[in-house]
């Protein structure tokens, strides 16, 4: 009988045209500036040229390639690009690529520490790694007495939904998991907050009509003060004030709030103080911004986006607790067909119990051999100086920052106000 034909590729041919990828990347990369920042298609034109239905033999790979060069590279919008100014910066780097590349080669699955104890430790052990590279505070990491430590999700809108539900189950004692919510919760946020703390609201079954949404000040920061007096309010109303978001780096206009006065009124209240440094937080990887994070040692959580700032492949949220015990007690449900010997010792942390989902896709469960490398090859140094306005040492570094410094200039906006 003829030997079955495999769907596999063979190492040698992955091997090939794996080199075939890397060097489409690499030529990309070197003429990325020659394209138009936004696609100019027109809605549907991407599609008109696509077959009408799926090919029933498969294509050689370099005409994959040719099509990708062909109809796919007219429709994007070029996000690496220089002259890119748009949303946020989202800058990838060649050790991070690689380190994308290799999680999904190894295709592992990190939902439980048994499931695959490199990918979680590594997480864990990288994650502590960058407590005292931005100045944070010892609780968040996963060795303090206080029992924190840190998760990669995959955005800040879902480290925010899930410090939200920890904050709504503290405060109810975790009745609102068993019985559902009354109507009472209330969470707060400012004028300027982005719109995922909303959505979160509304996935949480607190309700949109349950947040209030705080004026800011003449620097577009929340105001303390009125903060302070709707929660008062809300409390003589019958209400239960239970949670607080505070932005370093507002999306409009990169305002940072107050953190650490906002933190006093959480105190005051034992409102959960969640803080969403998603845009500006790997500012302070350079000492001289560290001013940026002024209060957050008296904050529950703390989230800032590698996948900005850090060189690190969209999509990377880093997601701290100082007590982990109540995002764990919020999130976890073990059935049978999950319960193991290590998970019942005590003695691994296992991340399903850390974020909403139950599996880890592997780019995002070994997310941090994308922090690893993008870090490991440069080194922190130079981490630092690619944000930092000063002119880094190496000058053949200095031309791979300048658009990054650009971009940190915006953080003067605290220093000199937009309305001054």
């Amino acid at each position: 009988m003829p030997e079955s034909k495999s769907f596999h590729m063979s190492p040698e041919e992955f091997r090939r045209q794996g080199h075939a990828v890397v060097d489409w990347i690499a030529d990309y990369h070197s003429r990325i500036e020659s394209f138009p920042v936004l696609s100019r298609v027109q809605p549907g034109e991407i599609r008109s040229k696509l077959p009408p239905n799926a090919p029933e033999q498969g294509e050689a790979f370099d005409q994959i390639l040719g099509d990708i060069e062909r109809v796919i590279l007219r429709g994007i919008t070029h996000w690496q690009s220089p002259n890119f100014y748009a949303y946020f910066p989202a800058n990838v780097s060649g050790p991070a690529i690689l380190g994308d590349l290799l999680s999904s080669g190894l295709g592992v699955q990190g939902m439980l520490w048994s499931t695959s104890p490199a990918c979680t430790e590594l997480e864990t052990h990288v994650l502590d790694w960058l407590v005292p590279m931005l100045g944070l505070p010892e609780k968040f990491l996963s060795t303090s007495s206080a029992g924190g430590g840190g998760v990669i999700q995959d955005t800040a809108s879902s480290a925010s939904l899930c410090a939200l539900l920890a904050a709504r189950e503290r405060t109810t004692n975790f009745a609102s998991n068993r019985k559902g919510c009354d109507g009472r919760l209330v969470a707060y946020c400012s004028t300027q907050t982005h719109s995922s703390i909303e959505k979160a609201m509304k996935i949480a079954g607190m309700g949109s009509d349950n947040l209030r949404q705080i004026e800011a000040d003449r620097n577009f920061a929340m105001r303390p003060d009125a903060l302070a007096r709707q929660v008062e309010s809300d409390i003589k109303a019958g209400l239960i004030p239970c949670f607080v978001c505070a932005t370093v780096g507002t999306t409009s206009s990169n305002a940072i709030d107050p953190v650490r006065e906002i933190a006093r009124i959480c105190r005051d209240h034992n409102l959960w103080l969640h803080v969403d440094a998603a845009m500006s937080g790997t500012a302070a990887l350079c000492p001289e911004f560290r001013f940026i994070h002024d209060g957050v040692e008296l904050a529950d959580s703390y989230c800032f986006n590698p996948h900005k700032w850090m060189f690190t492949n969209f999509d990377c949220n880093v997601f701290y607790v100082a007590d982990r015990k109540h995002l764990i007690q919020t999130l976890s449900v073990l059935p049978e067909y999950l319960r193991n010997q290590a998970t019942e010792s005590g003695a691994v942390i296992d991340y399903r119990d850390w974020h909403i989902q139950l599996g880890r896709r592997c780019s995002t469960t070994f997310a941090s051999t994308c922090v690893w490398p993008s870090n490991s090859p440069t080194g922190c140094a130079k981490t630092r100086a690619s944000n930092s306005p000063r002119p880094p040492s190496s000058t053949s570094y200095a031309s791979g920052c300048a658009r990054q410094i650009v971009r940190t200039e915006i953080m003067r906006t605290r220093i000199m106000p937009i309305n001054s």
